[in-house]
């Protein structure tokens, strides 16, 4: 059994091919730019069967082709890697690949085990910066970076995303730090530069929250190519998504 916020059919925004994207609920971080501010909180979300969740899948196989599948996000889906191991049994009983994206903030024995089993990780890396991390998650990196440890001495392939956001983690000097820390990781296989968006204001709105970055305009074009050269530095694999 788990908690489903929503679903997401024909996504194609996370993981390889067309995928069925299931949104998890509940998160431990409180990421300022979080566009699905309804997915934090522990306490919502659908209690949903397994077979349910395969039944969906399988319905929607034939659409896969040879490389999509389902994709499990949040939230943060990893704070349900008890429910969620035996789910991806069955997910692969039925021939189906399995992605899961997550912050890599969350760790423990089913977690490990969910790792294990999952095709393909899609690591958000938030900032490299310690501080500035927990300035923008309320949380420290270094379980994230020892989970990306993790996936790199376990030969877990993974794609590193990153959320460019303007005056908070397009900074020159954190950008080059991330590129030295990853640039030798023989798993990672794409790194995935995410512009900023503000695309779940009104979703505070909606809630009757007050969005944390009103102010912080999109990027520009030249910030984005500013970036981009700089991942280059770095990435073969770097893309914008």
């Amino acid at each position: 059994m788990i908690k489903v916020h929503s679903y997401e059919s024909m996504g194609t925004y996370d993981g390889p091919g067309l995928r069925l994207v299931v949104f998890l609920q509940g998160c431990p971080f409180r990421c300022l730019y979080c566009a699905n501010p309804d997915t934090i909180s522990f306490d919502g979300g659908t209690p949903t069967d397994t077979e349910d969740v395969v039944k969906m899948a399988v319905n929607q196989k034939p659409f896969f082709g040879k490389r999509g599948g389902v994709t499990f996000s949040g939230g943060e889906p990893t704070s349900q890697a008890q429910g969620l191991v035996p789910l991806v049994d069955r997910l692969h009983e039925e021939g189906i690949h399995i992605c899961i994206d997550t912050n890599g903030g969350v760790w423990n024995p089913s977690v490990e085990e969910l790792m294990e089993k999952v095709d393909l990780v899609l690591l958000d890396v938030k900032q490299i910066n310690p501080a500035r991390h927990e300035s923008l998650t309320g949380r420290s990196n270094s379980r994230t970076l020892e989970t990306a440890q993790w996936l790199e001495e376990n030969g877990k392939p993974f794609w590193l995303r990153y959320v460019l956001v303007p005056g908070i983690s397009d900074f020159e000097e954190d950008i080059r730090a991330l590129g030295e820390h990853f640039k030798d990781y023989r798993m990672l296989q794409r790194v995935e530069i995410l512009p900023y968006h503000t695309l779940g204001i009104h979703k505070y709105e909606s809630m009757g929250q007050e969005y944390p970055l009103k102010d912080i305009k999109t990027n520009t074009p030249e910030q984005l190519d500013r970036a981009m050269k700089l991942f280059k530095e770095y990435f073969d694999c770097a893309v914008m998504n």
